[in-house]
């Protein structure tokens, strides 16, 4: 990212600014926000990423796609300046207490051509112990040290937990209570029935209605991120567990860790409606929107008119002020967004692009920035490749530093343009218009951004009037640097097949 002088005067960007003054007054002011609609955040499965201790390898079965890979703590704080360097300023990381030791054998979808395979607690969420780490991720002490240094390079770390389930056969289906009642259901449940009771793939169900249960999982949860110095949660299998009890969490997270201790709710198919009872009694901060992923794939598909998906877009802005919805296009769940494209690459740049132009909080699944290879379940969680680096597990495998160079730039986009990250949306695309357009502003700031997407594989001229401020103005093409003059309020511009360009109002602000 360049600092240089635009018409207006001499600017420079906001996130070089606040990390002067980060090195400049640190520890006076505190170099993370709060404020996490700033945030971009970056998810990774630990054992998936990076290996920097290979004497934590035991049992490691790299041609195994349910088992460890050998990727750890250690390995992870050695690759933060990678992120940083990309504009990342929030790392999610999967759950890290011990898991279970045993496997247990799976099949995947007949198309992947996967034979049965032996499925490990790679991914974090099968604890045995939540009272210990997972030998397989490393140490309390590198935990410690990944947030000191993620610190460091001003990126915030969100500790995925779980407080609904055990692991497969764990050791908490012995434990009783004083008055010997057992702490979990075990067997299978319905889930549309009842999802609070209901036994999630058949995972051993803790009876979060039981006091000693309740505190033992809240203090242990609680006690681990006040060691590790973490600054939020994302709270796994958020709608299978009782309200009382998130109420419960959001008070002593508050009151035990920080007042400004942050939480994401992975709450199964939420979205702005769905979420808003649990944002009304402040129980989270924050909800994962299912919606987006889907709509954006069938948008770039072309399934749709331009309007009613840019009205979509607007919808989201309908979440409750103060409260974020965090997007995103692919996850450990679900099957990746660059595969149900069919590896069309212009495609899966133009949700990119609309991720990091919308309303939330954007969310990376690992690897997406450089094309990362992978499909369903269980061929979601593949190595993070690295190309010709000599980093293990993923040694070896494609990357597309390309992608990674328009990530880059997106990122700094949505940081330098406080439209982006907080503004209001207007639609310009009418019923008959091919192109998707819409501003950004806002209005604190006197910031503007225009998006406009073409998802034809043809050539189309983008042609709109714009609103009153925009009037007179040159305008920036941010993706390329192109200065392009507004004409009678208008806009006309041409746009590639399969493209998008982000114009904003030269005023000073900070090129890329």
């Amino acid at each position: 990212m360049k600092i240089r002088a635009r018409p207006g005067g001499f600017s420079i960007p906001r996130g070089v600014l606040w990390l002067l003054l980060c090195l400049l007054f640190s520890p006076v002011i505190s170099c993370a926000s709060s404020d996490w609609s700033d945030d971009v955040v970056y998810f990774v499965l630990i054992d998936r990423y990076a290996d920097g201790d290979s004497a934590n390898n035991r049992g490691v079965e790299r041609s195994n796609p349910g088992g460890f890979h050998g990727g750890d703590l250690k390995g992870l704080t050695q690759r933060l300046d990678d992120l940083a360097d990309l504009g990342i300023t929030a790392l999610w990381i999967n759950p890290v207490q011990k898991q279970i030791p045993q496997s247990f054998y799976a099949n995947a979808p007949a198309k992947l051509g996967i034979p049965e395979f032996r499925h490990f607690g790679f991914h974090g969420y099968w604890i045995d112990d939540f009272r210990a780490m997972e030998a397989h991720f490393g140490s309390l002490e590198e935990l410690k040290k990944l947030v000191e240094e993620a610190h460091k390079r001003n990126i915030k770390v969100l500790l995925d937990v779980v407080y609904n389930h055990a692991g497969y056969a764990s050791s908490y289906e012995s434990r009783r209570t004083a008055d010997g009642q057992g702490w979990l259901r075990i067997g299978e449940g319905n889930c549309e029935v009842d999802p609070v009771t209901c036994r999630v793939g058949g995972l051993p169900d803790f009876r979060t209605e039981l006091p000693e249960v309740r505190d033992y999982l809240l203090q242990a949860n609680i006690d681990l991120a006040k060691q590790a110095g973490v600054d939020g949660f994302r709270l796994d299998t958020f709608k299978h567990i009782e309200t009382d009890f998130w109420l419960e969490h959001r008070r002593r997270t508050r009151a035990e860790i920080s007042k400004d201790f942050f939480l994401l709710a992975e709450h199964w198919g939420g979205d702005a409606k769905s979420l808003d009872p649990f944002f009304a009694q402040d129980e989270v901060d924050a909800g994962f929107d299912f919606s987006f992923k889907g709509s954006c794939e069938a948008f770039v598909n072309g399934r749709g008119r331009a309007i009613a998906y840019g009205s979509y877009l607007g919808s989201r802005h309908k979440v409750r002020k103060g409260y974020l919805l965090a997007h995103y296009l692919s996850s450990h769940d679900e099957p990746m967004a660059l595969y149900n494209l069919n590896s069309n690459k212009d495609k899966f740049r133009i949700c990119a692009a609309i991720q990091m132009t919308s309303l939330g909080l954007p969310v990376i699944y690992y690897g997406e920035e450089v094309a990362r290879a992978g499909s369903e379940w269980p061929l979601n969680r593949t190595n993070m490749p690295w190309g010709e680096r000599d980093i293990k597990p993923g040694r070896g495998a494609a990357r597309d530093e390309t992608m990674r160079d328009f990530y880059k730039v997106l990122l700094h986009i949505r940081h330098d343009h406080p439209a982006l990250r907080r503004g209001d949306y207007t639609l310009l695309s009418g019923p008959q218009e091919p192109v998707l357009a819409y501003i950004r502003h806002d209005a604190a700031s006197n910031d503007s951004v225009l998006i406009l997407v073409n998802r034809d594989d043809k050539e189309l001229t983008a042609d709109f009037a714009l609103p009153d401020i925009w009037s007179g103005r040159t305008v920036a093409d941010e993706l390329n640097n192109k200065p392009q003059a507004i004409s009678a309020g208008r806009i006309t511009s041409p746009m590639a097949p399969r493209s998008v360009r982000i114009f904003s109002i030269v005023s000073g602000k900070a090129g890329h």
